[in-house]
């Protein structure tokens, strides 16, 4: 049986080199055996992000940020994934959090304007 460990370097090796869709294998392995661990389950939301799997993304980045409410890049993520579901309302709180975390991140202020221009729309 393969460890925690070496699932998630299976699955952050396979993220490295765009092939999410094989990466969500390893690292669901690897949630089951450390639920706890925060940097598998970013891991694994970044592997249902890049498959189009939205919903599960924005639950694995929902987690993250509740257990590091200032890991910037979880927030991100989640905000990414609400918005990519169509979410642009739920989308702005994370968003927001994110780019007052980091304020030099241009790509984060971009992506809030969207939600924004989304939900101020008539």
């Amino acid at each position: 049986m393969d460890s925690a460990y070496e699932l998630f370097q299976a699955g952050t090796s396979l993220l490295d080199g765009n092939d999410f869709h094989a990466a969500v294998v390893p690292l669901t392995r690897a949630a089951e055996l450390e639920p706890d661990k925060t940097s598998v389950r970013e891991a694994l939301g970044r592997a249902y992000f890049g498959s189009q799997r939205y919903r599960e993304g924005a639950e694995e980045f929902r987690v993250v940020a509740e257990r590091e409410p200032t890991n910037d890049f979880a927030l991100f993520c989640l905000g990414r994934c609400l918005q990519s579901l169509g979410d642009h309302v739920e989308a702005r709180k994370p968003l927001t959090m994110a780019a007052t975390l980091r304020p030099e991140r241009k790509d984060y202020r971009e992506y809030l304007e969207r939600s924004v221009r989304a939900t101020d729309a008539p």
